[in-house]
């Protein structure tokens, strides 16, 4: 039976019919206005309303950013969106056209999930999946279970604490793990080198019209690709914060793969080698235990649909 998966971000939905293998059959977008969650749950129901005219469902999950109750129905509290203590299935489901279990999923366990059941680590049976975005995301299978705690919270692995009285966070800490280990970070170090550096920074410079705080994420890796040296430093650097990091948690879950999704994976081997680096040198017990895979995931910005249809299906 196909179900339908909902991907929202802060200024738009992705909405998609997904069948039993994890295809997308159909797919629409919604703009939408973070401040307005009415105008959220709108967008939501006319482009699921839409989406059931032609295909029979028979479930709906919702991906959201955000800390997600137990019992899948609300959001705790989101960053992005005004979302506090937010009955989101309720809301949603009383302005559909169909009759269907309505189940919410934090957006990196969707995508995590994604990858578990049909994508890079569909052969494993532990994993955690790492989205490399505005933050960072977690997703944690163990012995093929997606992980979520007593609470519904777990996998929250963007803040974890690395850096004592570090970098800000919107969490409303410091020094968490996502403001090394992010592309926000890697656009925040990029602008900061033009500032400091513009002659070594020319190649990002000319990519952002001479604008050094027009810089981009795809600038960086643009660059590096081309072979620039500062743009190849900062997503070494970029690397080394996300498999130090990794090493910590794997630490803690020992995970058969590790798997890196989000925009930055676009650089390729330019950010794996320095992650699988960084990962292995902070390793414990190097050379007295397996090593856990790192890869690239394979869904790209269709995780979130694949994995919150699936999950809602189940």
């Amino acid at each position: 039976m196909h179900a339908i998966g909902v991907d929202i971000g802060g200024t738009k939905i992705a909405v998609g019919v997904v069948d039993e293998s994890g295809k997308i059959l159909a797919k629409v977008r919604r703009e939408t206005v973070a401040d307005d969650v009415a105008d959220i749950d709108r967008a939501i129901a006319e482009a699921c309303n839409e989406l059931v005219k032609d295909y029979e469902v028979s479930a709906i999950g919702l991906a959201a950013a955000g800390f997600v109750s137990p019992d899948r129905t609300s959001v705790l509290f989101a960053p992005n969106i005004a979302w506090r203590e937010y009955p989101l299935a309720q809301r949603v489901g009383d302005l559909l056209d169909v009759d269907v279990p309505v189940v919410v999923e934090n957006d990196a366990n969707a995508a995590g999930w994604a990858e578990f059941r049909f994508g890079a680590a569909s052969e494993a049976t532990d994993m955690i999946m790492l989205t490399i975005g505005t933050g960072l995301g977690g997703a944690v299978v163990v012995d093929r279970e997606l992980v979520r705690g007593k609470w519904g919270v777990a996998a929250e692995l963007g803040h974890m604490r690395v850096v004592p009285g570090g970098h800000y966070c919107g969490c409303g800490h410091e020094g968490c793990w996502e403001q090394y280990a992010s592309g926000t970070a890697l656009v925040r170090d990029a602008r900061r080198a033009a500032v400091a550096s513009p002659e070594r920074a020319a190649a990002l410079l000319a990519l952002a019209g001479g604008n050094a705080s027009a810089i981009t994420g795809p600038h960086v890796t643009e660059a590096a690709q081309g072979g620039d040296a500062l743009a190849v430093e900062l997503l070494a650097t970029l690397g080394r914060w996300i498999g130090e990091g990794a090493a910590s948690v794997a630490a803690l879950l020992d995970p058969e793969l590790f798997v890196i999704g989000g925009g930055v994976g676009e650089a390729g081997d330019l950010l794996l080698l320095p992650v699988r680096n960084a990962y292995e040198a902070q390793l414990s017990a190097l050379g007295h235990r397996p090593t856990a895979q790192i890869e690239l995931a394979r869904h790209g910005n269709e995780a979130g649909i694949v994995g919150a249809a699936d999950l809602a299906r189940r």
